[in-house]
């Protein structure tokens, strides 16, 4: 399923696709997002939670009808951060 389904500009994409490439920033969100388990990202105040953490190393302003479709995204791809498959299937949406 891609992003834009969701209601997620490809321009905001683009804009965190730019600021990722920023060494410091990269592993600031490294950081956040280690020892993240499926149940985290299954979690919905967690999930709301990394959404505004990140928007903000990232120096983003997300309103709120973005933060919750993020949210949403991020749900509905029930993600397993230890399975690669589902990690290759998200770089794939995101190159």
């Amino acid at each position: 399923m891609s992003y834009q389904q969701y209601g997620i500009s490809p321009q905001l994409v683009e804009r965190i696709k730019l600021k990722m490439k920023n060494p410091a920033i990269k592993e600031k969100i490294k950081g956040l997002v280690q020892g993240l388990t499926k149940a985290d990202l299954q979690n919905s105040t967690k999930v709301h939670q990394l959404v505004r953490t990140s928007a903000g190393i990232l120096n983003e302003k997300l309103s709120p009808t973005q933060e919750q479709q993020i949210v949403k995204f991020v749900l509905a791809q029930r993600i397993d951060p230890n399975n690669t498959f589902h990690l290759i299937k998200l770089w794939g949406m995101f190159r």
